[in-house]
């Protein structure tokens, strides 16, 4: 199924809206074809997480992109974790608009250590790559570091910083380093209420000498960490249906028919169900699990009791990113969703991106100071000192 919507003449009605904007991204050339339909070569199925869970002593995840900065609080110690807050310009040796930006989106950076063993795990992109390396410039995040990179699903706010992360890292990046997608379906064109939601460029991944892992079921990252897998839906949650998705390959850009699902495979768009997202997760020894949600599309109650699930672990110390419980989801349902919450008992829910205000003030009074509001900067560090 290929279509070519940067070529002369009409194009296909259902991707009329997505055209320009591939376009304008460098699609339209026979290379980005070849190099796509080869994707195999430097595709695998990623190594499944087995009975022995890895634990770290220490973990320390730092919000690179988040939806807002926030000014003028103090850094906290608290009961197995400490909170280090950065304000916006603190760079001496940088000029004044050298300051950390916030936008829509998600990017986050996970030091983990066992012992003298550290690793680094590069979790989601942001929006645009501007914010992106900006905020790693300020926060000194070397990319030389990474040891794995996990991309949470195939939504732009959580991918856009990719390409022009890769191109800005070109030669630094540790070779043949994988990188995580829950499945083939990550790659799927996307559309939303407001028109063209992009597609990941496979083709850069691939030309950044990357290992593309396909992580369908629970995988182990860099030997620290390891993602859910699927995630079923098996809470109250009706997770909202936040883009749709079309199955093909279009100038470069798209999703393989013949590893989608047949249900999928209609020629037009969809609603997207979220099946490939998938989210990171620690076991901090002595504290439990932390688990990254990035975006809560399947339910972030149902993430992580998969999370738990996939462990074998009960305890959960603290649940970070977005829970996307919003609008038009009301508050039987937030209230539902804290009682759940309750019940699984985790010492620290850190909310950011897409949770939702209304989520944080209900749980907020409902749980206290376990729930925390994320923000660019911020620094989680859970375990040992």
């Amino acid at each position: 199924m290929l279509f070519g919507p940067c070529a002369e003449g009409p194009v296909a009605p259902f991707l009329s809206s997505v055209a320009s904007t591939l376009c304008a991204g460098g699609a339209g050339f026979v290379s980005a074809v070849i190099a796509t339909l080869a994707a195999g070569a430097k595709t695998a199925p990623a190594k499944t997480l087995g009975k022995a869970v890895p634990q770290v002593d220490r973990l320390a995840v730092r919000m690179v992109t988040d939806n807002i900065v926030i000014q003028f609080l103090l850094n906290e110690q608290r009961d197995g974790l400490t909170i280090e807050r950065k304000s916006g310009n603190t760079s001496p040796d940088k000029p004044p608009r050298a300051i950390l930006n916030g936008e829509w989106g998600l990017a986050m950076h996970a030091q983990s250590h066992r012992g003298t063993e550290e690793r680094n795990v590069m979790i989601d992109f942001g929006y645009t790559p501007e914010v992106l390396l900006n905020n790693m410039d300020i926060l000194k995040i070397d990319a030389s570091l990474y040891d794995a990179i996990v991309l949470s699903h195939g939504h732009y706010d959580h991918f856009g910083g990719m390409v022009g992360f890769l191109k800005a890292t070109k030669g630094k990046l540790k070779s043949k380093i994988p990188f995580y997608v829950g499945g083939e379906d990550c790659f799927c064109i996307r559309r939303n209420p407001g028109g063209n939601f992009g597609a990941l460029d496979r083709k850069a991944i691939l030309d950044a000498d990357l290992m593309l892992m396909m992580a369908s079921e629970p995988a182990v990252v860099a030997d620290h960490a390891f993602t859910t897998g699927r995630i079923g839906q098996t809470s109250f949650e009706t997770p909202l249906r936040a883009t749709d998705e079309i199955v093909g390959i279009f100038d470069g850009f798209g999703c393989f028919p013949e590893k989608m699902p047949t249900a999928k495979n209609t020629g037009g768009y969809m609603p997207d169900d979220f099946e490939h997202e998938l989210a990171t997760i620690y076991m901090v020894k002595g504290k439990g699990l932390v688990v990254l949600t990035s975006c809560s599309h399947r339910g972030v109650i149902n993430t992580v009791r998969q999370a738990m699930a996939a462990s074998g672990v009960d305890k959960v110390h603290a649940v970070i990113g977005g829970f996307h419980v919003v609008p038009p989801l009301g508050d039987d349902y937030i209230n539902k969703t804290i009682e759940e919450f309750r019940g699984i008992d985790p010492d620290y829910l850190i909310t950011g991106h897409c949770t939702g205000d209304r989520f944080y003030d209900l749980a907020r009074v409902a749980l206290g100071d376990k729930v925390i509001h994320s923000a660019v900067g911020m620094r989680f560090v859970f375990g040992a000192g």
